[in-house]
């Protein structure tokens, strides 16, 4: 079970991957039905830590509250920067314990100076991808990816990818509705594109205006309809071509793209959260069949239905 977390402080790190972390694991969302870790912040040294913009932190935590560590986080910071031989030592001992680490953005270096991306596949700031790739030839770095998870070692790429490796930490550990509890408080998109399918389930996509507040809410109430842009045209009391150019211009994509991920959204949760059969998921969340349904499911997430339930269910999370 994902319980303690520890995020690593070091020389030079930078602020928004450092808050990310914080953010995702470092809040109490018990009352919202969501998670609540055993957050700790630690650094080899403890007192004053630089940061890459300037302005130090305090930090008073040292690195001994990372020897019983579910995880171990390192956010991004100077590439070159010498790797301090207890971080080195605190992160061998984590992988070797079967315990998770994740980095963010250039946070991949500190791992691979520890030894721990050699023979993994793993992602970085696109920036970075081929120095990483460079210094460290026994790591598989792919560089078009938001994250990449490999034998309990999840790297993310950079920036605000760090929310998307992080919260698909949260995912696997502690399932969909924990995963949802934090996306929404955070505001985060439903699921970024990016090379590889992420499954993160999330919120609905934010937009730039309320014009279509009501009818997106009336068509997430209504997934097992067809929905055909004419009705939802005259919901919003439109023309079909009107509120076909407004959506895209508000939400970003055409009326049909966004209907279409919030079918697949709500048919990830079924899967994930109920014993009903592909069919019947497939009625409710307006495929019409489980033949359609895992068409989309190839197209977008590159798997299907079933493998999909073997992955995320309730089942594949219970202890043997």
């Amino acid at each position: 079970m994902l319980q303690k977390i520890v995020l690593l402080a070091l020389p030079h790190v930078a602020p928004f991957e450092f808050g990310v972390v914080c953010e995702v694991f470092g809040i109490d969302r018990s009352d919202m039905g969501g998670p609540s870790f055993d957050f700790h912040i630690a650094t080899p040294e403890p007192g004053p830590v630089p940061t890459s913009l300037g302005y130090d932190m305090v930090i008073s935590e040292g690195l001994e509250c990372c020897a019983d560590a579910d995880l171990i986080a390192v956010a991004a910071h100077a590439i070159g920067d010498p790797v301090h031989p207890e971080v080195v030592r605190v992160l061998q001992e984590a992988e070797a314990r079967g315990a998770w680490i994740l980095s963010v953005c250039s946070g991949a270096f500190v791992l691979a100076a520890a030894g721990i991306l050699e023979g993994r596949a793993v992602t970085t700031h696109w920036m970075h991808a081929e120095r990483l790739a460079r210094e460290y030839p026994g790591t598989a770095v792919d560089p078009d990816v938001l994250f990449v998870e490999d034998r309990r070692v999840i790297t993310g790429a950079g920036t605000a990818a760090g929310i998307d490796a992080c919260l698909h930490l949260v995912r696997t550990e502690l399932g969909a509705a924990s995963a949802n509890v934090v996306a929404r408080r955070m505001v985060v998109p439903p699921q970024r594109s990016g090379g590889q399918s992420q499954y993160i389930a999330a919120p609905l996509p934010p937009v730039r205006s309320d014009s279509f507040a009501a009818v997106t809410e009336w068509m997430i109430d209504n997934l097992d309809q067809e929905l055909p842009v004419e009705e939802l045209a005259r919901r919003a009391l439109m023309s079909p071509r009107t509120f076909a150019r407004r959506f895209r211009a508000d939400l970003g994509t055409t009326p049909a793209a966004w209907l279409n991920r919030q079918r697949l959204l709500r048919a990830q949760l079924l899967l994930e959260e109920s014993d009903l059969g592909l069919d019947r998921v497939a009625a409710e969340t307006g495929f019409g069949s489980a033949a359609v349904m895992r068409h989309h499911f190839v197209k977008v997430l590159q798997t299907t239905p079933a493998a999909y339930r073997r992955t995320f269910g309730q089942l594949a999370r219970q202890p043997a």
